[in-house]
């Protein structure tokens, strides 16, 4: 792998990055998936806030900082 600016968590062969990266694929192409970014696009997502599911499924949304729904909402995103 190049050198990178972003440093990344995993350090993956390539047959596994490549195994990742069509497990990756194939979850952003499903039904669910493509619906959730389609009413994103419909509400018109910004780059200054999210759109965050409420329900975790198409339907209520409201506009959150990028900083609460990366960081779990101050509760961070490990255990």
């Amino acid at each position: 792998m190049k050198s990178s600016p972003i440093k990344l968590k995993q350090k993956l062969s390539p047959i596994a990055a490549k195994a990742k990266h069509n497990r990756d694929v194939a979850m952003a192409k499903t039904d669910r998936r493509s619906a959730m970014k389609a009413q994103a696009q419909r509400i018109g997502q910004r780059s200054d806030s999210d759109i965050h599911h409420t329900t975790g499924k198409t339907g209520p949304t409201k506009r959150i900082s990028i900083k609460n729904n990366r960081g779990n909402y101050g509760r961070g995103t490990k255990n």
